[in-house]
């Protein structure tokens, strides 16, 4: 057999071998996909009330009900699901940038809290990261497989990492926004002119988040003063806000196209997610 064929040989079994682990690996990413998103259906309750009632907004802070009444219409149904898919970047890098295209698909059950993130990150031609991102009856969970077969991150439970996906669930409220009514558990607390705080809790996890809202009424950055940070092994607090822009009509309601997600260092924001919406497709209250 001469080099050349064996070399051909060798390349040809090396191409079979990865066709074949993609292969795998997509299938068996997608069946954990449908086993996550069957408990997240399994959990759903009924909403109340079904429609949007203005009259709910007595006594909030001006700025929430400037938000409100800026962003629904009164006499709407309630959000009880959404469907959404994003497209942008993802920073890979801790010390220094390395930025990675994604895509991903994203399901949202509004009572009870929870959500699915499913993403494709490309770390560079023909090798993709698998991500789950996800709050499923109280238990948050962070799972990334490589080719959605070789595990790299694997964090669930309660406590911190359900923490922190709630904090996502009520910041990410800014696409599902009846989400954010006081009928449906938010409590707002007034703090300035521009800025309120919002308090949700789901059993035992309780989270705040700090809204600062546009003048025209949107919601403009989110902010916690601590989310849980994986530095290695270890889940570092570390002060984290998102930013949403790009405002425009969606289901009969005002919801950003774009956004932005950091963690705040002493030395200024680290931007970790930038996207925009592709598709966002809603079920209502019937």
């Amino acid at each position: 057999m001469s080099v050349l064929k064996a070399v051909l040989i060798v390349s040809l079994l090396g191409v079979a071998a990865y066709v074949t682990a993609v292969t795998y690996g997509r299938k068996s990413w997608d069946d954990g996909t449908r086993r996550l998103r069957e408990r997240l259906e399994k959990a759903r309750g009924p909403i109340a009330p079904r429609v949007v009632d203005f009259r709910e907004l007595e006594g909030l802070p001006e700025p929430v009900q400037r938000y409100f009444r800026t962003t629904l219409e009164e006499g709407r149904p309630m959000v009880t699901g959404v469907r959404m898919k994003h497209q942008g970047l993802l920073n890979m890098g801790e010390k220094t940038d390395r930025w990675r295209p994604f895509v991903s698909d994203q399901r949202v059950t509004t009572r009870p809290p929870g959500f699915d993130w499913d993403a494709r990150v490309r770390m560079m031609p023909g090798l993709t990261v698998h991500v789950h991102d996800a709050y499923v009856s109280g238990e948050g969970i962070l799972s990334a497989a490589l080719l959605g077969l070789m595990r790299v991150a694997d964090r669930r439970g309660a406590g911190d990492i359900a923490e922190g996906e709630l904090m996502r669930f009520l910041a990410e409220a800014a696409w599902y926004p009846t989400v954010l009514l006081p009928s449906q558990g938010v409590r707002w607390e007034a703090m300035d002119a521009r800025t309120a705080r919002a308090t949700l809790a789901d059993e035992a996890t309780v989270v705040t988040l700090v809204f600062t809202f546009h003048d025209f009424g949107g919601i403009e950055t989110v902010k916690a003063e601590a989310r849980g940070r994986t530095v290695g092994t270890k889940i570092v607090p570390t002060p984290w806000q998102g930013r949403f822009w790009n405002y425009q009509e969606r289901g009969g309601m005002r919801v950003p196209l774009e956004g932005e997600v950091s963690w705040v260092f002493p030395e200024g924001p680290k931007p970790y997610w930038r996207g925009r919406l592709t598709e966002i497709d809603y079920e209502f209250a019937v």
